[in-house]
């Protein structure tokens, strides 16, 4: 059994995942991985990015990447090229995740096959190989992370269900839910109750990647960033490489950041959200490009959603944060 204390370092060769309650003993590969920085940095940078600041979904990448590892391991417990992809799969993200995404041309994907290209080393004393593992993950190899039809892959399924369990819109315990799933061509497939309660985590997740508590921190964040750049005290080389905590003792110091930086963390209240066009040369557009809709399947046939074809449509949103009047 697992021990009091769930932790990311495979401590005793064994990662237990309080989510799904799934206890994975972990290979020597993996061990390995776990000790290098592209891989523990995920644990200081937040999966639901500049959210984390003003939301309870708080969790980090590093988590969410042994989530996915776990879910690999209950579909393919012997598939290594698959679980050191879910292990790998976001070592390119920028801190905060995707709120910092594009600026200096940056390329999460772009900086994560950089980085698995430098832990070759540990892949191939573990028998594995770096350029398998990248193909694995951009899905030019097929395996079980990989939804040939379009459906809901494993990745997006931990998103889910992690946001709803942190955002207290979970009904069905994780765990439970997990006994009632199947992968067909790499696709999450279950029965008619369960995909339909997957489906609104699904929505209620891509809802409030557009609420107010989001959009807020992450435009704040980027103008930030940008201002950082600007000034000279940052560039995107070394954007690449940060912490959360990294980027933030820059931003909270450097003098045309710091008292931004203040205000965000002490008063986010003090920004609204609204449609429409920019009415003041200090507001800020966030504009939303890209929303994940992809559906659970029932007996291999896709579920429709008028609900999903709507928020598609909306894509890109383009949004405006300004400061509030007295």
């Amino acid at each position: 059994m697992h021990g009091d204390a769930a932790d990311t370092m495979g401590i005793d060769g064994v990662w237990y995942d309080p989510l799904w309650r799934i206890e994975v003993p972990l290979t020597p590969v993996e061990r390995a991985l776990l000790a290098t920085w592209p891989v523990r940095r995920l644990a200081f940078i937040a999966h639901a990015g500049a959210a984390a600041i003003t939301t309870t979904q708080n969790y980090s990448r590093l988590e969410h990447s042994l989530g996915v590892l776990a879910l690999v391991a209950h579909f393919a417990p012997d598939d290594a090229v698959a679980r050191a992809t879910a292990l790998l799969h976001d070592v390119g993200h920028l801190p905060y995740s995707h709120t910092l995404e594009g600026i200096g041309g940056l390329d999460h994907h772009t900086l994560g096959r950089a980085a698995v290209r430098q832990l070759d080393p540990v892949l191939r004393a573990g028998g594995l190989d770096a350029q398998i593992v990248i193909d694995t993950d951009d899905g030019a190899r097929w395996s079980p992370l990989t939804s040939r039809r379009g459906g809901l892959k494993l990745d997006h399924l931990d998103s889910f269900l992690r946001s709803g369990q942190a955002n207290g819109r979970t009904t069905t315990p994780p765990a439970d839910l997990l006994r009632r799933l199947r992968l067909i061509d790499g696709a999450v497939d279950t029965d008619v109750v369960t995909a339909d309660e997957i489906t609104h985590l699904a929505f209620a997740e891509a809802r409030a990647q557009r609420s107010e508590a989001n959009i807020i921190p992450n435009a704040v964040m980027r103008d930030l960033v940008r201002r950082a750049c600007a000034a000279g005290v940052l560039t995107p080389d070394v954007l690449a490489t940060m912490t959360d905590d990294a980027l933030w003792a820059l931003l909270s110091t450097a003098p045309t950041t710091a008292a931004g930086a203040r205000a965000l963390r002490r008063h986010p209240e003090r920004w609204r959200m609204r449609a429409g066009r920019s009415t003041s040369a200090d507001a800020l557009t966030h504009v939303v490009r890209r929303t994940y809709l992809d559906l659970p399947t029932v007996d291999g046939r896709t579920v429709h959603a008028d609900d999903a074809d709507a928020l598609r449509r909306d894509v890109p949103l383009a949004l405006v944060v300004e400061r509030r009047t007295a």
